[in-house]
């Protein structure tokens, strides 16, 4: 598998796959050697078996997306906090600190199961303290689609 920069987009090579590439201005096709060159940075990207369908140039490079995880505990709604990192010099640069999320599998006893959570660990807390079905009731979160 190839990777490389063409065109302001990632394009990836796999030899399973057939790949749209709109701003590339010159393809060379080998009997099992392929050569594409960008036409920014003349970036030259070989690859085996790389096959090139007509290029549209209105069309965008489009990846496959995969869903990112927030960084947000669904219980108690924390999320990150801007702060300054504070250098000797008093220099001051802008950071994120983030909320310590966990996976944990929980044993719902209303369920008889467990169920995988992904939570702060303050929402963990309130958890052992008041109990699964209370928290994710005052957070308005059904556990039977978990």
């Amino acid at each position: 598998m190839a990777a490389a920069v063409a065109g302001g987009g990632l394009v990836v090579c796999n030899s399973s796959h057939k790949l749209r590439l709109p701003s590339l201005k010159k393809a060379k096709m080998a009997s099992d050697l392929a050569f594409v060159t960008s036409q920014f940075g003349g970036i030259k990207i070989s690859c085996t078996h790389l096959q090139l369908l007509n290029p549209i140039p209105s069309a965008p490079l489009t990846l496959p997306l995969r869903p990112v995880a927030r960084r947000v505990c669904p219980f108690t709604g924390k999320k990150a906090n801007k702060a300054n990192k504070v250098s000797f010099s008093n220099h001051k640069t802008k950071k994120l600190q983030f909320v310590n999320l966990q996976y944990k599998k929980i044993w719902w006893e209303a369920g008889k199961r467990y169920v995988k959570l992904r939570l702060s660990t303050k929402a963990l807390k309130t958890i052992e303290k008041n109990g699964l079905d209370a928290v994710a009731k005052k957070a308005g979160i059904d556990l039977r689609k978990e």
